[in-house]
């Protein structure tokens, strides 16, 4: 993509990284072989990312709804995010990545909170992209806290008194723009219950390739294909150009 200038590249990029399952059934592997090899595909993706300008990445590992799976799949996508957590956060640190967790991480056990929380203070004040790890997530329950943290924070008002700007900062990605553009790999054609206030204008790019097997070329495609819409925001024109 040698040809794309950085001015042209959206600032947040959004992923769903689906079909690590299907990508182990086509391979007779367990489906804990298939989350493990999706989870080594996040660091090129966030170095791919780093190296074309983005400076938001955000990664729909863990939803509220998947909590539902069976108790061994859940067990091993927890088990995942500890691995990560110990394994990359020192080389995120040294290559200049801010790690950020976002959702309702009580649910979690103290353990993964801990390393969570070390993880994002070690980080804190890198600026080279910002990778943030959506972890028991739902766009639903965003909205639902932020409500609730606004009206905690201005008890004598109520939500009539409430606009879109003062519940923004209360968002769990409020230190981040809206994302620009979505991509979910897998071939599905929904964004499942992710980030529904922030993508209200975001480009929404489906890819049938697995998530395991996502690669940088992939990820051009998704820039090349975002530079070429028209995205106007409700105008007559555009206004947002690559």
């Amino acid at each position: 993509m040698q040809d794309t200038q950085p001015a042209a590249m959206p600032q947040h990029v959004a992923i769903i990284m689906d079909g690590n399952r299907r990508w182990a059934t086509q391979r007779s592997m367990p489906r804990a072989l298939g989350h493990a090899s999706g989870a080594r595909r996040v660091r090129q993706i966030v170095e791919a990312c780093s190296a074309r300008g983005v400076r938001y990445l955000t990664l729909f590992a863990f939803s509220t709804e998947n909590w539902k799976r069976p108790a061994e799949e859940v067990s091993s996508l927890v088990g995942l995010l500890v691995h990560y957590l110990q394994k990359e956060v020192s080389d995120m640190h040294r290559t200049g990545v801010r790690l950020k967790v976002a959702g309702d991480l009580s649910r979690f056990d103290q353990r993964l909170q801990n390393l969570m929380a070390s993880a994002q203070a070690l980080t804190a004040q890198n600026s080279q992209i910002t990778l943030t790890i959506a972890a028991n997530y739902g766009g639903r329950w965003d909205m639902m806290q932020a409500v609730q943290a606004w009206q905690a924070a201005n008890p004598s008002l109520t939500v009539a008194d409430m606009d879109e700007a003062a519940m923004r900062p209360h968002l769990s990605m409020a230190y981040a723009p809206d994302p620009e553009l979505l991509i979910r790999t897998g071939g599905e054609s929904r964004i499942s219950n992710f980030m529904l206030w922030q993508m209200a204008y975001t480009e929404l790019f489906f890819t049938d390739t697995l998530w395991p097997d996502f690669s940088a070329p992939v990820l051009d495609q998704a820039l090349e294909w975002f530079c070429a819409r028209d995205r106007r925001f409700g105008a007559s024109s555009s206004l947002v150009a690559c």
